[in-house]
């Protein structure tokens, strides 16, 4: 790891993935400033004490078994070894993990960067991803995991229920739960089905680790498992980074160093982690987002991970910016990539480049930006462990799926702007003031008096509760791109519900600079929740609408933007009217 200036690299500890970085002379003053205190303060060796004072004096010791759990894996490393052959001896063809947030974000990572197109995830409650994920699966060859902390989080039981009838209708009642694994904590709702149905195995976390901070614990270890993964591996990897971590020096400290870093920069206004990925490790950007936005947005403060955004060129980029650039040791280097990140670094911007040794260096940087996350937790006075705004969501959602379960309807939902099949939904109080703000009545006119509202230091987060295919995805990217060269402003995507239990928390507890696109669509066909009225198009709609409200209820400038027929020529069109 090196500390960098415009001028020379001073190499700070032998590490195998390297991190150097860039801060303008501003920035770099703060950071020393903040180091020093970090020293004064012993803030290091009372993290490693579990001083919850560290950061506000709650409850946050509780939630600090993400410190220990790489020693504790270690010791037990043999259960993955012996869970890896089970499924080998089994003769599964295929896994299917059910989980959402910190219970299916690692092992996405894990089985994107190492290629297993076997292992499959299903984090979304959308009918079309649940029907594209069962047509990937010989159902009854399949193993299903069901990965839900608490066991009581809506969208794993639902998918739980389904799956489970679908392997009882195959392999007959009695012998489904053969075919199925949960981990969960222990006592939670989920051991307790699991042993009702029989589950193959029950697996259990660490209660003491919240699920963002989970990736080196059962929720993802089991995982990796289950896909061939050398855990031993995977933790030695992890270890070298927790040994680092226990420097008190924070000069010698890789995750002080960029918890330092991240809060310093977020004092200073710069408050979006832009965050680039070479294509083999593209997913890890969708880990990173959940463990900052869910750690550090609440109390009217945040820090907005932006992930997977188009590079641009320097002056394109605002001063509310912080850069970090991950690349891969002895790959072949993109020299026009790097001559516009070493443009954006010259330029003033707080630069952080991580090289990663191999794949299962992973295990590194799970750690490293965990310890980092709770360091600048604590520089910005907040409790980075909670998720206060996550519930509030889930709260709202079940009072809409619980009016439909009463009375077969959800409450009626009006527009304040249709257009061929095309209608728009918020407030009535932002309504009206976009109704002052166009020329014309029509979808360009609404959508665009909206993107008006972008202002520096804001940023523009498209949530879209549609599938997520490549389709859908491509043509959002251009939405957001269109967003980012014509405003200047940093751009997020979001897929709904998996952003609910991510970024979402950010969104509605982080500072009030966001401006926010909601996409949702009809079913053009529904799939039944087996033992509930209500169907998994419901439950979507029901977690669009509270979150929508959730946002608005914040003073939060949200627009919904609704599609009656087909999604993909309604995406085009709306790329249309703004590009």
């Amino acid at each position: 790891m090196y500390f960098c200036t415009k001028q020379t690299c001073v190499r700070l500890a032998n590490m195998p993935n390297l991190m150097t970085f860039t801060l303008p002379e501003q920035l770099k003053q703060a950071y020393k400033a903040e180091i020093q205190k970090t020293i004064e303060d012993k803030r290091i060796a009372r993290i490693w004490e579990r001083d919850a004072s560290v950061w506000t004096g709650g409850d946050e010791s509780k939630w600090l078994g993400w410190l220990d759990i790489v020693d504790e894996e270690k010791a037990n490393a043999g259960r993955y070894q012996a869970l890896r052959e089970d499924r080998e001896a089994a003769g599964f063809k295929d896994v299917l993990l059910m989980g959402m947030g910190g219970s299916s974000l690692c092992p996405e990572v894990l089985a994107k960067t190492f290629g297993e197109n076997n292992f499959h995830i299903l984090d979304s409650t959308v009918p079309a991803q649940v029907i594209t994920a069962e047509s990937k699966l010989d159902i009854a060859r399949t193993l299903f995991i069901v990965a839900s902390k608490s066991g009581t989080t809506l969208e794993p039981n639902c998918f739980k229920q389904y799956f489970f009838d679908r392997v009882e209708k195959t392999v007959g009642k009695g012998n489904a739960g053969k075919q199925f694994i949960a981990i969960t904590d222990p006592g939670s709702k989920m051991q307790r089905i699991a042993e009702e149905d029989g589950f193959r195995h029950v697996l259990y976390g660490k209660p003491e680790i919240g699920g963002r901070f989970s990736a080196l614990s059962g929720f993802g270890l089991a995982p990796a498992a289950l896909m061939g993964l050398d855990v031993e591996k995977l933790l030695d990897a992890a270890g070298s980074m927790v040994r680092s971590c226990k420097a008190t020096n924070p000069n010698e400290n890789p995750g002080a160093i960029l918890g330092t870093i991240l809060g310093v920069c977020h004092r200073e206004g710069r408050d979006k982690l832009t965050i680039f990925t070479p294509p083999e490790f593209y997913d890890l950007g969708a880990w990173l987002e959940q463990l900052i936005a869910e750690s550090t947005g609440k109390k009217g403060i945040s820090i907005i991970p932006v992930d997977r955004e188009h590079l641009q060129t320097a002056d394109t980029y605002g001063s509310d910016r912080i850069f970090i650039n991950f690349t891969v040791k002895g790959a072949e280097v993109d020299e026009d990539v790097q001559t516009d990140l070493a443009d954006i670094a010259d330029a003033g911007h707080p630069m952080l480049n991580i090289e990663l040794t191999d794949r299962y260096s992973l295990g590194q940087e799970f750690f490293r930006w965990e310890f980092a996350t709770a360091v600048a937790g604590a520089i910005m006075g907040i409790d980075p462990f909670n998720q206060p705004d996550v519930e509030s969501a889930k709260i709202e959602a079940r009072k809409l799926t619980e009016a439909y379960e009463s009375s077969g309807a959800l409450p009626p939902d009006q527009p304040f702007f249709s257009e061929d099949g095309i209608s728009l939904f918020s407030s009535t109080e932002y309504a009206a003031e976009l109704e002052n703000a166009v020329d014309e009545r029509s979808l360009a006119g609404f959508i665009e008096a909206h993107l008006w509202n972008l202002a520096e230091g804001d940023y523009f987060a498209i949530l879209a509760f549609i599938e997520m295919d490549q389709e859908h995805d491509d043509l959002i990217q251009q939405l957001r791109t269109h967003v980012l060269q014509h405003y200047s402003v940093a751009t997020c995507v979001g897929f709904g519900p998996r952003f609910l239990h991510s970024t979402g928390q950010a969104y509605k507890g982080g500072a009030n600079n966001g401006v926010f696109l909601q996409i949702t669509a009809d079913d053009p066909v529904d799939v039944p929740v087996p033992g509930q009225k209500y169907t998994f198009g419901i439950v979507k709609t029901s977690q669009a609408r509270g979150d929508l409200q959730i946002l608005l209820d914040r003073g939060k400038r949200a627009l919904r933007v609704h599609i009656s027929g087909n999604v993909t020529d309604a995406l085009e069109r709306l790329v249309d009217l703004l590009v």
